[in-house]
């Protein structure tokens, strides 16, 4: 079966969640670890792979910090320009991983930081932007992704709703997704405030999903429930790899579980629609209950409070005409215990 593609997905064609999983700089700067790890995403069940695609010199300040999260991952020996160059993918390797992507069909995605590797990705054949929540504010960058017409999922960690209103002003020829996010890895739970992803839905009536960054998948799947159409979730082969965001990552038995229960909890919340379903039809007959006589009646009797009781099964008629069947004549033998019918009265 064929992964879903985001274009249905952020113009709301699709019940499916679709979950990302989100290798970012996992890579390490290494193509052969990117390719394994697609493969990994994919046999996990992941609809797309997501990396970030940047020039370090054109993204940070060489005077940048890190930051503290990066800070406690990777140590304090070197600025956030001397990290990053060692994350970089070149431009063949983006051509590479596209087409590998392509071959294994599972959506390519990737967050550009710069005008620059906007354009290169669309150059490449990308299908849709993920614009970091970094960028939400960054209205001229903005403005240049609309320019491409193509989907965008757009990450809102960080902000508020006026920015976000701010940042869907300037998209008016492309789709988009709004993710909700806590920009911190991890994430505190108690920083998580998912119910701000249904606000953002209300207000803005977009497709709405949720970028985790907390430990776990307990969150993501309370995410789904609450309406999230998009899951992204940072993925790695190896938690203990050197980097900043491995941590926070998910293994592949773990993202492969988060998948499984995201499908599981998709069929559990089903279409809305309050009605007795077919795995019930049984227990409904056995469950209720029904008008029953409380003694043996011959025809012409007389339905009366004494002899007239409420058993199970509901295969009679139902308790809710226990006062319109007082008083009505008994058409034929009856017994104890015997449930009603309509046709057993006059």
């Amino acid at each position: 079966m064929g992964k879903q593609k985001i274009n249905t997905v952020v113009n709301g064609g699709s019940d499916s969640t679709y979950i990302i999983a989100e290798i970012g700089v996992n890579h390490n700067g290494d193509l052969n670890l990117a390719l394994k790890m697609i493969d990994a995403a994919y046999e996990a069940g992941a609809d797309a792979v997501k990396f970030q695609s940047f020039k370090s010199d054109k993204l940070v300040s060489r005077f940048a910090e890190k930051a503290k999260y990066q800070q406690d991952n990777t140590g304090t020996n070197e600025t956030q320009l001397e990290m990053l160059k060692k994350l970089e993918l070149s431009r063949e390797d983006h051509l590479i991983i596209k087409e590998y992507c392509t071959k294994k069909n599972i959506d390519f995605l990737s967050t550009p930081f710069d005008e620059e590797t906007a354009i290169f990705l669309k150059e490449i054949g990308i299908n849709a932007y993920k614009v970091g929540s970094g960028d939400l504010t960054n209205i001229p960058f903005l403005k240049k992704i609309n320019d491409f017409g193509l989907p965008i999922i757009l990450s809102t960690g960080m902000s508020n709703l006026r920015e976000i209103e701010e940042a869907l002003e300037v998209i008016n020829k492309s789709s988009v997704a709004l993710l909700h996010c806590t920009s911190n890895y991890p994430a505190p739970v108690e920083d998580v405030n998912l119910r701000a992803m249904v606000t953002i839905q209300k207000a803005f009536n977009k497709v709405v999903g949720y970028s985790d960054h907390t430990e776990g998948i307990e969150i993501a799947l309370a995410a789904v429930t609450l309406g999230a159409r998009i899951i992204e979730k940072h993925f790695t082969l190896d938690k203990n790899l050197p980097g900043p965001d491995h941590k926070a990552s998910l293994e592949p038995h773990e993202f492969k579980q988060l998948v499984k229960s995201i499908r599981i909890i998709e069929k559990g919340l089903g279409d809305g629609v309050k009605r007795c379903m077919p795995s019930e039809e049984n227990t409904k007959e056995v469950a209720r209950k029904s008008l029953v006589v409380s003694q043996d009646l011959k025809p012409g009797d007389i339905i009366t409070k004494e002899n007239l009781v409420i058993k199970r099964p509901g295969t009679g008629i139902p308790p809710k005409y226990y006062n319109l069947l007082l008083g009505k004549t008994v058409k034929r033998k009856l017994k104890q215990d015997q449930v009603l019918t309509w046709d057993d009265v006059l």
